[in-house]
């Protein structure tokens, strides 16, 4: 019998700030599930969540890193060696076999909630996993 998916029980989401206290296009650090995450929020209010470690830096430096978008696609620049990676996924947009840890991401009330590590997609598979987060009831101001 193969295991199904991980439950999302209420212990594994994780309350790490509210949004209002995420400054725009700008990352920040929390430590999560004892993982070093970084959090970025869009201009349209989306967070994101994803390992804080450059992987081509091999440094947590990731939060750091400055956010835009390529093609459609969000992305958080590395400030060490400008390796883009997808917010939604932690794919490098620049080297297909390179990826980031991305974490599942609530919102509810207005406090980001950050769960556990998504699911990898193989490099080149169309898509991505998991949807990026749109702010709730009381996430502004």
């Amino acid at each position: 019998m193969t295991p199904g998916p991980r439950s999302r029980s209420a212990e594994e989401w994780q309350p790490v700030c509210r949004v209002a206290e995420l400054e725009v296009e700008r990352g920040a650090t929390a430590l999560v599930h004892g993982q070093a995450i970084a959090l970025f929020r869009t201009p349209d209010d989306q967070v994101y969540a994803l390992g804080n470690h450059d992987p081509f830096a091999k440094a947590s430096v990731i939060a750091r890193g400055i956010v835009g978008v390529r093609g459609g696609v969000p992305f958080v620049a590395s400030p060490t060696h400008k390796h883009a990676f997808d917010l939604r996924s932690g794919r490098c947009l620049d080297d297909d076999h390179v990826s980031i840890p991305a974490y599942d991401v609530h919102i509810i009330e207005g406090v980001v909630l950050v769960g556990h590590r998504k699911d990898t997609v193989a490099p080149g598979t169309p898509g991505t996993p998991g949807t990026p987060v749109t702010p709730t009831r009381g996430a502004r101001g």
